[in-house]
């Protein structure tokens, strides 16, 4: 089995497959200052509620946009599943060409939904991702990545209402069913869901004119779904896009999977002993 692990600024999302098969996921709070052995026991305990056997997992791939937690999870591969991690950088092959000014400022993530939604729906394609910020990121023909947009996402609009005007409540970010709100509630939720709704629409028609057809659009991350209902151009979510694309990308490189096998300890038995910051992998 795979362990695939997706980093984001605000959630970390894990997915295990079995070949093909996604046989379990779960959807974190991305926790920065946690130890290798949190992570671990957290791990652990996630595996044996969905009646996994951690020691069947025989590799680890890692996409993360936060790099404090880096050293952090690979440790925790190591000790607690006895494997080494293969995190996506620059050296791990995608099968995609990055065609912008500076490749290495590309967020993996991003990389990593484009290689998913270029071998599920073709090229060429955009993927928006709701996450921290809500990104757009375009696709050729031929599969490669031609650059994107970054715009806030639906959770840094409402926070910044909240913080920045004394009289506005935390609200929950949902379709209150009409634009015109009958209280501060639902004046929010209006704001915040419509104009989501209004901004990515307007953003996908000036896309898909720059390109010059209309292309499919796949929308993952946390509103997806959300966001998806009220848009006139996405027709396709996929909840688990980044980690079909991690899983893809692991079968992409087969060299270093086979070079991280060999520097792997086995299926780890002991879940006590301290790590040793000699031995950390990235």
């Amino acid at each position: 089995m795979l362990l695939t692990i997706d980093v984001g600024n605000t959630n970390t999302v894990l997915g295990v497959f079995r070949g093909e098969q996604l046989v379990a996921n779960w959807r974190l709070t991305t926790a920065r200052e946690q130890t290798v052995d949190e992570y671990g026991v957290l791990t652990r305990n996630l595996f044996s509620l969905a009646g996994l056997d951690r020691g069947a997992i025989g590799g680890v791939i890692v996409s993360s946009v936060v790099a404090t937690v880096n050293w952090t999870l690979g440790e925790m591969a190591k000790k607690y599943l006895g494997r080494r991690a293969l995190f996506v950088e620059p050296g791990v092959k995608t099968g995609m060409a990055v065609l912008v000014d500076n490749p290495l400022e590309v967020g993996a993530d991003r990389i990593v939904n484009g290689v998913a939604a270029f071998a599920e729906y073709g090229g060429p394609c955009i993927v928006v991702d709701f996450g921290t910020a809500i990104t757009f990121d375009v696709i050729s023909a031929k599969g490669e990545y031609l650059g994107g947009v970054i715009a806030p996402g639906l959770g840094i609009s409402s926070e910044a209402l909240f913080a920045r005007a004394a009289r506005l409540p935390r609200v929950e970010i949902k379709d209150p069913g009409k634009v015109i709100g009958t209280n501060t509630v639902t004046h929010m939720q209006a704001g915040l869901y419509y104009g989501a709704v209004d901004m990515v629409d307007g953003m996908l028609t000036r896309i898909k004119a720059e390109i010059g057809s209309d292309l499919p659009v796949v929308a993952t991350g946390g509103q997806a779904k959300l966001v998806a209902r009220g848009s006139k151009h996405i027709k396709h979510t996929d909840e688990f896009l980044t980690l079909k694309g991690l899983r893809l990308i692991w079968d992409k490189n087969p060299e270093l999977v086979k070079s991280l096998a060999a520097e792997s300890r086995g299926p780890a038995t002991i879940a006590g002993s301290k790590s040793d910051p000699k031995k950390a992998g990235h």
